[in-house]
């Protein structure tokens, strides 16, 4: 229990720190630009907080806890990163007018990458001694 606590704090932490620099960067550069239309004018706490839980939860269960080697926890969180930012993005590039490729290839490299991260930041930290 206390193993599987402290994947998930080290996977939460992980992903909300890296995600929160590439928010404050990229929303300016990328995000307002090409979908400030379609940005609310404030963030809604509560789904958002319920987001990153949900999330990191997602990433123990199905990259972390299933591997044993960092480069297996390394695949699986890139896998769930695809598919779980995949389906966001090209879903919003299927329905919404004017969803920018851009921002569903950017989304998606971001979330590969972010997840994959966090999953061995979590699988590193349960490794520890």
């Amino acid at each position: 229990m206390i193993r599987t606590a402290t994947i998930y704090l080290a996977t939460l932490a992980s992903f909300l720190l890296v995600d929160a620099v590439w928010l404050t960067v990229m929303t300016a550069r990328l995000y307002r630009p090409l979908t400030g239309h379609l940005l609310a004018d404030s963030v809604a706490w509560a789904p958002a907080v319920l987001f990153y839980l949900l999330y990191a939860a997602g990433i123990v269960c199905l990259a972390v806890l299933p591997s044993r080697r960092w480069e297996h926890v390394l695949a699986r969180g890139a896998l769930l990163g695809l598919v779980a930012y995949g389906t966001y993005d090209l879903t919003n590039h299927a329905t919404l007018k004017g969803w920018p490729l851009a921002v569903t290839l950017a989304d998606m490299a971001w979330g590969t990458m972010l997840t994959a991260a966090a999953a061995v930041a979590g699988y590193l930290a349960a490794a520890r001694p």
